[in-house]
Formats: structure tokens, sequence, C-alpha cells
């Protein structure tokens, strides 16, 4: 059977379960739709919550940003595992007891205010809109290449598959289907880094083995590749390279961000009791961890492996030649990632060989100039594909590419089903029946929540096909936008009786609108290409980078929201007693509502 078949197999197999559940699990009202009736087990919820939140980010693109930077780029890792104890211990338990449906809902009530509801769906929708543009640039990337085809029509195909399930199961049949996308996710992920780790140091468990010793020489792992790297040009894999400023302000965006993502807070309204919502958080956290204690090492161990493919005798030694890669069954994984235009190379002094190496480097320019070599010839590895292409490389079976080919699927689709769930809601139960239309129907509200993600889908897969980053990047993004605008409101609402709904709306806009037009100055307007006045090489304040602004988004919306409310009338004593009951730990009885 070929690896086109198998990976079909996989894939489908995989969907068919999908669609299936959704199918079984068929909300059928809008508190099904919106919060699965609130009879989620804790465990389940915790399954649900991890997959949700182990997006195409995640699964296919961290590792692959870890892979070509290194230490520097463990801030992804820091930033969402630390943002997600935030939100478990700060957010979650009290947003629950509260007993709505949406955040925005909350922030409407919490700040009286219809203005302030509406100021939050805005900013949920462009924060949750920029994820899902990172979630399909991950779907186009996975159905690419397994089903051989362009990333163009990867990209058109899953959004057909997100509109399938997402649109007709809501928030119920999501869950469950998010309990058999985490099972998926987690073998796919962890099945192949144990085979790696094998075959590089003999040990099977991957976040140790990245600490053992490289099986071929016996020396540490981590000082093999260090060696290989610095050798090639590139900055040494295990120090600190970048700016510190920037990585301290990306680390704490992507905390804060994870903390006022909504899509993720949705999930802890499902459960029966405020009890459950922490219980939910503790074992998504041990979800999590199983695949982040992972991708370091699926990182370091994947550089190495490139490296040695491209320098198969060492780097003092000659490259590997092209009629090598055309040839040897090793290098067939190239030829099938070229398809997708995602990996790309060309030997461009014409000596039948290529040399992978750092041309930017001072340090090659003496070594490139004696070999004749005219640049870097490995001209095009997209980050999104280190992940999905990582069993081939290491020469792993058909059924582990399967695997991994069905697991990237369902990373990228389950997230994108949270946040398609959260847009929708946000415009048919925060919008319409909050705002335009209060006696709507419960079947014209589950029709508007339908239509809503339908348009949704189209706007992602629209921006998906030029995103403005590699797919963790352009999350990265969306996390810097929560940050800025749900996040301080989230806070402020639980743990301020001080801040009023003048401070609330004028925090969300300063934070929101001065993070956007800074993202937009540096990724281009609306982010179309080529419309940017600064580069991330090159930022408008000091070394900070539009992925990194949703940390001093955040500041200047809590500066914003109490010199505000300073100013005008103090928060009237029902709202006062209602942020009391809320933070009392007891039961949900206290809630405003009786959920």
């Amino acid at each position: 059977m070929d690896q086109f078949t198998i990976n079909l197999l996989f894939v489908g197999a995989s969907f068919a379960l999908y669609i299936g559940i959704a199918i079984w699990a068929r909300a059928g009202s809008t508190s099904e739709f919106y919060a699965a009736g609130r009879g989620v087990h804790p465990v389940t919820n915790g399954m649900a919550t991890a997959a949700d939140w182990m997006s195409a980010a995640s699964f296919i693109s961290m590792a692959g940003l870890i892979a070509f930077t290194g230490y520097d780029n463990s801030s992804y890792l820091m930033g969402w595992t630390g943002g997600y104890v935030l939100l478990a211990l700060l957010l979650a338990p009290y947003l629950r007891k509260f007993g709505k449906f949406t955040v925005s809902e909350f922030i409407g009530d919490r700040f009286y205010s219809p203005t302030a509801r509406l100021v939050a769906v805005i900013c949920l929708i462009v924060a949750s809109t920029t994820y899902v543009i990172g979630q399909m640039t991950g779907v186009g990337v996975a159905f690419g290449r397994f089903l051989e085809i362009s990333n163009t029509w990867g990209l058109l195909i899953g959004a057909c598959v997100v509109f399938a399930y997402a649109v007709f199961g809501g928030m119920k049949g999501v869950t469950y289907t998010q309990v058999a996308q985490y099972c998926v996710l987690i073998m796919a992920y962890t099945i192949p880094a144990v085979f790696i780790s094998l075959q590089l140091t003999g040990n099977p468990i991957p976040a140790l083995g990245l600490f053992g010793d490289y099986a071929a020489t016996g020396e540490p792992l981590l000082a093999k590749l260090d060696a290989i790297v610095t050798e090639l040009g590139f900055n040494e894999y295990t120090s600190h390279n970048g700016d510190t400023l920037n990585m301290v302000l990306f680390t704490l965006s992507l905390m804060i961000g994870t903390a006022g993502l909504p899509h993720v807070i949705m999930r802890f309204f499902t459960v029966p009791r405020v009890a459950d919502a922490r219980w939910s958080a503790g074992w998504a956290l041990v979800f999590i961890a199983l695949l982040y204690l992972t991708a370091p090492a699926v990182g370091a161990m994947a550089r190495l492996n490139i490296t040695d493919m491209f320098w198969p005798n060492g780097t003092n030694a000659e490259a590997v030649s092209v009629e090598q890669i055309e040839t040897d069954p090793r290098y067939d994984w190239m030829a099938t990632w070229q398809k997708t235009g995602l990996l790309g190379w060309e030997d461009k002094n014409g000596d039948g060989k290529i040399q992978y190496y750092n041309d930017q480097a001072e340090s090659m320019q003496a070594k490139a100039s004696e070999n004749g070599w005219q640049g870097n010839e490995l001209t095009n590895f997209n980050r999104d594909i280190l992940v999905l292409a990582n069993p081939e490389i290491a020469n792993l079976p058909g059924w582990v590419i399967g695997l991994v080919a069905a697991g990237g699927l369902a990373a990228a689709l389950s997230t994108a089903a949270g946040l398609l769930l959260a847009i929708s809601s946000a415009v048919s139960h925060d919008l319409i029946k909050g705002r335009f239309a209060p006696e709507i129907s419960e079947k014209g509200e589950l029709m508007s929540a339908r239509i809503a993600m339908a348009v949704a889908i189209v706007v992602a897969t629209y921006l998906g096909l030029n995103p403005p980053g590699f797919a963790a990047q352009t999350v990265a993004l969306a996390f810097g936008l929560a940050a800025a605008s749900i996040f301080p409101a989230l806070m402020m609402g639980i743990f301020s009786k001080k801040v009023n709904n003048s401070g609330a709306v004028a925090g969300m806009l300063a934070g929101l609108i001065v993070t956007l037009v800074y993202i937009f100055l540096h990724k281009g307007w609306f982010f179309i290409p080529d419309t940017n006045t600064f580069t991330d090489a090159d930022p408008l304040l000091l070394s900070i980078k539009s992925t990194s602004f949703g940390a001093v988004g955040a500041m200047i919306n809590f500066a914003v929201a109490y010199l505000v409310a300073g100013m005008t009338k103090p928060v009237p004593q029902d709202i006062v007693d209602l942020v009391e009951s809320v933070r009392v730990p007891r039961g949900a009885g206290a809630a405003t509502a009786g959920h």
C-alpha cells in the first residue's frame, strides 16, 4: 500500500469519526449550542479544552520555530503554559460562577453597560478571527501535503470540513469531537517523538532523551547540535541570542493573552459546578503537558536530523548531492513537500550539491568563497512543515506518517471549531439577541449563530491564503490582541470594585486600537502584503516586535480604565455586591444566573 493511500485511510477514518460524533451530539437548543447543556464531566472537559488549546500553532508550528531558532523561541512554551495557569487560577472558576454563556455577556453585566458588551464583542471577534487565520494556515499545510495538492486547495478543503461539523454540532458536538481529536493528536505527536528519541539517544522518553547522549558519538545531544549549527554559521542552539526586553514582553503577551482567549474561557461554562471548572483546568494542564514536555525534544532532534541529511558526511565534508536527493528513497520527502510550495532548494553554483548554511554570517564568508558557494541553497523550509515532515525525515513506518497527518489536522480543526463557536456566539447571542433583536426566538438565534459561523469560516479562509506569518506567529498576534483588550477587562471585572462602565469601555478600546495599529504598521494594514511601514526586524518602538506588543497594550488598557473610572461616576452598590458574590468561593448559589 502506498503512502498516499495510508494517509487517506488515517485522515478519512478520523474525519468520519468527527462528523459522526457531531451528528450524534447535534445541538438542539441554545444551551447545548453555547455551553453543551452544562453537563460535561471535568475530565472530558479537560481533554476537550486541551484539544481546543493545542492548535495548529502548538502541534504543527511551535516545534518548527524552536528547531530553527533554539532557546529564544522557548518563550512560546513558557508563555502559553504560564498563561494557562493564570487562566485556571484567576479567571475560570469566577467566570463559571457568574453563570453566563459568553465572555462578552459577563463584561456587559459586570460593567452594567450594553456598550461594554458591544466593545467586548468587537475585541473578541478581532482576536478570534486573527487566531482562526493561523489555524486555517495549518489546515492548508497539512491537507496540502497529505493529499499531495497545493497549499491553497488544502485550505479550501479544510474549510469545508470545519463547516460540516462545527456549524451543526455547536458546543455539544464540538466538545465530544475535541475529545476524539485530543486522542488522535497526542498519539500522533508522541509516537513519532518516541521513535526518533530511540533512534538518536536510545531513550524512549523524548523529554529525557533531549538531555541524553547522542547514540552515534556518545556526546550529549545538545552539545552535538550546538557544534553542528555553529559550524554552519547559525546561532548556538542552547544560548540566548535575541533581545531580552522583547523576549520578556513576548512571553508576558502570550501568558495574559492565553488568559483572555474567549474560546478557551467558554469551555469552562460547560461544566455543572464551579468546583468542576477548577478540576477541568487541572486536567487540561495534565493533558497539555504531555505535548508541551515533548515539543522541545521534537524541535532539537528534527534540527539534528535535517542537518545530517544535508551534510551526511559531516559539515567539513561534501554536502548532499542533487542526484542523491532525486534517487535515494530517504530523500523522497523533499520531492513530496516541494509540491506544496513550502520546501525549495536550488543548486546556485552548479556543482551538483545542495549547501545548507547561514549565508548571512560573517564567519561563513571565507569558507563559502574558498569552496565556491554562492549562498544558502536550501531556499525555502517553511517552519510549519517540520512536525508533519519529521516522521519522513527520520524514515519512520508509513502508518506513523499517516497518524501524524490525522494528528496535524485534528489539532488545527479542533481549535478552528472552538474559535468559530466563540465568534458565532458573540454575534448571535451578544449582538443579535443582546442588542438588536432581544425578542428573537431560540430557533432564530440558533440559525443566526450558524450563519455567523459560516461567514467567519469564509473570512478566515480568505485571509489564511496570505497569512501574516507562520501559524504560531499569526496566533501570537491574536494572543497580543486578547492580552491588550479582553484580559484586563476580565481581571478588573472580577478583582476591582473601582472600575466602572466608562473606564472599562475606554480601556478596552485604547488597548485594542493601539495594539491593532502597531500590528498593522508592522504586518500590513488588514494583513494586506506590502502595506506595512515597519518590520519586526526594525520595529517602531525600541526592540518591541508586533508579536510582543500585547503586553504594552494591556498596560495601556489598565492605565486608561483606572484613569477614566477615577474621573467619572463610581460603581453602583448592586454591582459592588455582585463582584463580592462572584468572588466568594462557595458553590454557584450566589451567582447571577440560576445555572
